[in-house]
């Protein structure tokens, strides 16, 4: 109430007219004359003094002026940088992803998008902790598998199929399984959310001999690299590993679920152009073949979007 009257006092002296104030306003003059003289009961003091002719401000009117026309500026200041900035990205981008996502995907591509966008400025967390956006104040957040917060945005990034693989030497020690029932008398390596009593397999209930389970995919890796045994790994993280021999697919028959990562947000309604313009272009720049994303590795270096 109190800023509303500010802005029509402000207007009146500057139209230097109540009617043309009350145009200015699309408002009744009645109305303005009405909450000018509310505004002078309310402070206690005479603002305005008002002939059929003219206006003029009294000493208190004048000071009171002075302070409500810095108000209004710097109101109208405040209303076109936060206009700016939905013109063109800038200011702070706080993300959190999987440590995986971040080491072979989200440096590179955030540093080009930084390249492109000088003012942006950025605060990354990899980590596999749940994080919430919200109570965090984080303008994005990327996660395996779809926010339990029904509230959030969530925008689907790509899918990442699993196959089962081993090292040519645990394949060497411990024989090829030629169906997905000889899995059974295998050595397993098991993945975050993997049952530890069966591998895997979508469809499939077969018993596994569990070996090793971890929270880190490259862990696991690393592990099944140095023939530990087999595991069911993220195509992103082993295409380069299968295609130079280091590890081998097996049963290329066997259904893998599959894991699907979002980014998250708290809204779309004014959505900072930051948080929009970053991904769009983590979208274009993430390396997808047939309809796969890839390690970095196995295609060359990202690249930018034109």
């Amino acid at each position: 109430m109190g800023l509303d009257d500010a802005l029509i006092f402000t207007r009146v002296v500057e139209c230097h007219s109540f009617t043309l104030a009350a145009q200015g306003l699309g408002m009744q003059k009645s109305t303005v004359s009405r909450r000018i003289a509310l505004l002078e009961e309310r402070l206690g003091v005479r603002l305005l003094n008002r002939t059929t002719r003219k206006l003029r401000l009294t000493e208190v009117g004048q000071a009171y002026y002075e302070r409500c026309r810095q108000i209004m500026l710097d109101f109208a200041e405040a209303e076109q940088a936060v206009m700016q900035l939905q013109q063109e990205p800038s200011g702070l981008l706080r993300i959190t992803a999987p440590i995986e996502f971040g080491q072979l995907f989200l440096g590179r591509v955030l540093g080009d998008f930084m390249r492109q966008y000088p003012q942006i400025n950025a605060e990354v967390e990899l980590t596999s902790r749940n994080v919430d956006p919200v109570e965090e104040g984080v303008d994005i957040v990327i996660l395996v598998g779809q926010p339990q917060d029904s509230t959030l945005i969530a925008r689907k990034l790509f899918e990442s199929g699993r196959w089962l693989c081993a090292s040519p030497d645990y394949l060497a020690l411990h024989g090829t399984p030629q169906s997905v029932a000889e899995l059974a008398t295998h050595r397993a390596i098991l993945l975050p959310h993997d049952s530890p009593r069966y591998w895997p397999l979508l469809g499939e209930n077969i018993g596994c001999q569990r070996v090793l389970s971890c929270n880190n995919i490259t862990f696991a890796r690393e592990a099944a690299l140095a023939g530990a045994g087999i595991a069911g790994l993220p195509i992103m993280i082993s295409e380069r590993a299968v295609r130079d021999g280091r590890l081998v697919e097996l049963l290329p028959e066997a259904r893998l679920p599959v894991g699907e990562l979002y980014a998250v947000y708290p809204s779309r309604r004014f959505q900072a152009m930051k948080v929009k313009t970053f991904l769009d272009f983590l979208m274009h720049s993430l390396p997808f073949q047939d309809g796969r994303l890839l390690e970095p590795a196995a295609v060359g270096l990202l690249t930018s979007p034109p």
